[in-house]
């Protein structure tokens, strides 16, 4: 794997944000060497402790002490000299990231609905950084995450796929996935194995029967990054149910939303299907897969926590199903859905006017919702049952229907496609 310095990860700040920059003094010398602390700052003495300690330990212990830190904090630990820059841009470390815990992940914000740009939080120092994305086009284009890596796949022809590390910038251009070009609706998934790093991405295609508006076409593709190759693994015809844009992959299972086009009840204008990756031969119709939504939804957004679905939903009200009148989150245990959250009144309001449809992702034990109409953005810890702002993400909006939204991903080092 290559092994670029951390240095060029860096981007260049811009008025009213935080850079990776601003976490430590910049200045090299000219030989490219970066000035350790001790040199820079005038208090030599009183961190003779701490160069001491440094001298003490050997490359291996420092090595472990190191992985254990947050990804922005080991940005700053290569910048304290010319030692500790060679640890933390070594194979040996990034092998040793990879045996660590997991890190806290990160919520990407977009800023425009034109360009990929916008800022991450970090949830562990409270702070927003300016990052750029590789390979993406616009902010509309399909966004799936897991465990260090990105996938994305342009909104046109949705023949266009990447797979990235956001924080290294590496990545990888797919080849054009099988089935129809141009699908009614595309939902995009990915699952990356922690320890060997090889991934899969599905894609659920649906397209509607020409002619006929309750029936829809729908197939599953997925790419193994061992084979390199694109398989066609389901291709059927759903009666009165169409795909959407909705899908995560949980433990080998292939979840995703289908939304009802026969006018039934409003509890029954969303559904589940939980297909099996990992043994297709015995899968059977899609039709034998189907989970009911716990209530009414608005809206339902899918999650891997910790291989466990996820989903956050908005709830409509009873006579008015299409309103949304708060947002509920549910975890899935076999085919039964098991209420663990629901937003107290008070943050649900804090977001002024909120549509029923909304933005939402979450990975390890955190998760986030943004409304599409505001940059304010709300904290789920699952562990703690503690609901918070983030810290004010520097973005201002500058006119009545600017759109935001957003995606979460775990930040690691040592994980490229």
């Amino acid at each position: 794997m290559l092994v670029q310095p951390l240095r060029s990860f860096l981007t260049t700040p811009m008025a009213g944000e935080t850079s990776w920059i601003s976490h430590y003094d910049d200045r090299q010398r000219e030989n490219g060497v970066f000035d350790s602390f001790l040199e820079v700052g005038e208090e030599g003495e009183k961190d003779a402790s701490a160069v001491s300690l440094d001298v003490i330990l050997p490359d291996d212990l420092l090595e472990r002490i190191l992985a254990y830190l947050p990804v922005a904090s080991i940005f700053r630990a290569g910048c304290v000299s010319k030692r500790w820059h060679e640890i933390v841009n070594s194979e040996r470390f990034l092998w040793n990231l990879s045996h660590v815990l997991p890190q806290k992940p990160w919520y990407f914000m977009f800023t425009s609905s034109d360009e990929p740009i916008g800022y991450a939080f970090d949830p562990v120092f409270r702070k927003w950084y300016n990052i750029e994305l590789p390979c993406i086009g616009t902010s509309n284009w399909f966004i799936a995450s897991s465990i260090g890596m990105v996938c994305f796949m342009d909104n046109d022809s949705r023949s266009e796929l990447c797979i990235c590390n956001p924080i290294t910038k590496t990545y990888k251009k797919l080849e054009e996935p099988p089935g129809l070009k141009f699908s009614d609706y595309s939902a995009l998934a990915i699952s990356v194995n922690r320890e060997s790093h090889i991934y899969s991405v599905a894609i659920v295609k649906s397209k509607q029967v020409p002619e006929n508006f309750f029936q829809w076409d729908i197939s599953i593709h997925v790419y193994n990054s061992v084979n390199r190759t694109w398989v066609t693994t389901v291709t059927e015809v759903l009666m009165g149910w169409r795909g959407g844009d909705e899908s995560v992959i949980c433990n080998g299972m292939l979840y995703f939303l289908v939304y009802s086009t026969g006018g039934g009840q409003p509890e029954n204008r969303h559904a589940l299907i939980a297909y099996n990756m990992s043994n297709r031969s015995s899968q059977g119709s899609l039709t034998k897969s189907f989970i009911p939504v716990p209530c009414s939804l608005t809206c339902g957004r899918l999650m891997n926590l910790k291989e466990k679905l996820v989903m956050v939903g908005g709830i409509g009200k009873p006579d008015r199903p299409d309103i949304i009148k708060g947002i509920g989150i549910w975890l899935l245990n076999d085919k039964t859905w098991e209420e663990i959250a629901r937003m107290p009144h008070k943050f649900f309001q804090g977001f002024g006017e909120f549509d029923d449809v909304f933005a939402s992702s979450g990975a390890d034990d955190l998760i986030y919702i943004q409304s599409y109409g505001a940059p304010a953005l709300l904290i789920f810890d699952t562990n703690h049952k503690q609901w918070k702002w983030s810290q004010k993400c520097p973005v201002t909006k500058r006119f009545p229907l600017q759109l935001f939204t957003g995606f979460c991903f775990e930040p690691r080092l040592e994980i490229a496609p």
